[in-house]
């Protein structure tokens, strides 16, 4: 039985340091790519993470990188500074549920270590794909469009969105129809998927407050600046625990093609390394079935209704 796994300090919202410009067209979670990052790639030294690159698939079927992994004893993980999902936390250490739950599958892989390598959201899948990190482990949402990029490993959580609003939710919102009907002033972070969910429901683009991050959410809304703030569940309910302005409403699902949408997130590899995606699937299916996946996840502020049985196959779009 795995060692139990404790974050390095209760997951606190604290501001990380201002991300670089965001690529153009690149968007976050859900749909596309980018948000609150800890760094660039070329800050990767200072945390310690090395330098050296795994080559490129060496031609064997599925990839060898798996067996190239427990040769060096470390896997490099691409972090993009998103509180719960993958952080270096005030002491200078890497915690999230993503890293949390790499540390223990890779172990049991037979790979000891992992390294972080902390770069922007939008960043993430070009650096696995030029070989900066093996792995993108940063609760990636997972869709058809990354699916023609990378493959990902079958979904450790499942998400819904939830807003940040005043104490009372005085305007009486809980979806984004009740944001466009009562016109509503609504904020979200910088290239969120919750962009594109908004306007689904006919809010226009033009009038959403972009912020870099939760935090940045959570003061439009203490301040009144904006009447909600969308982001995911999990973020909502962690960055209004200490406010005594704004609370966090009910998940809700939001709405694509009018059919109500779960995201799920996961971690993603190199299209040619399927061995060792498909080795990684199979301890995290072990630990979803042994309970193991929602205790690692848990100190980050997942619930049971987090918890999945989504694969990214269906995901994907087939």
């Amino acid at each position: 039985m795995a060692p139990s796994i404790a974050p390095s300090i209760t997951p606190s919202i604290a501001s990380p340091p201002a991300p670089p410009p965001t690529p153009p067209g690149i968007r976050r979670r859900s749909l596309f790519a980018g948000v609150t990052a800890l760094g660039t790639l070329g800050a990767v030294g200072s945390l310690g993470t090395g330098c050296s690159r795994v080559s490129a698939a060496s031609g064997v079927e599925g990839g060898d990188l798996l067996e190239r992994l427990r040769a060096q004893g470390v896997v490099r993980l691409g972090i993009a500074g998103e509180i719960p999902q993958g952080f270096i936390d005030r002491d200078g250490e890497l915690t999230g549920e993503a890293p949390e739950l790499a540390r223990v599958i890779f172990k049991r892989l037979g790979v000891g270590r992992v390294q972080p390598v902390p770069t922007e959201f939008g960043s993430l899948i070009p650096g696995l794909n030029s070989q900066q990190f093996d792995v993108v482990a940063a609760g990636m949402y997972v869709n058809p469009e990354r699916c023609e990029q990378v493959i990902f490993a079958d979904p450790d959580y499942q998400m819904l969105d939830s807003f940040i609003v005043r104490k009372g939710n005085p305007k009486d919102l809980h979806n984004y129809r009740d944001v466009v009907e009562k016109k509503a002033r609504l904020a979200t972070g910088t290239g969120y998927a919750e962009i594109q969910y908004a306007v689904e429901a006919g809010y226009k683009e033009s009038d959403l407050l972009i912020v870099p991050d939760q935090v940045a959410g959570l003061n439009a809304v203490e301040a009144g600046r904006v009447d909600a703030f969308a982001g995911t569940a999990v973020t909502a309910r962690l960055v209004v625990k200490k406010s005594g302005k704004a609370e966090a409403t009910k998940a809700f699902a939001p709405l694509v093609d009018g059919k109500p949408h779960v995201d799920g997130g996961a971690f993603a590899f190199r299209l040619p390394e399927t061995r060792l995606r498909d080795a990684f699937n199979v301890e995290l299916h072990k630990m979803k079935k042994s309970g193991e996946v929602f205790r690692i996840l848990r100190p980050f502020g997942f619930t049971r209704a987090e918890m999945t049985d989504l694969t990214a196959k269906e995901l994907c779009g087939g």
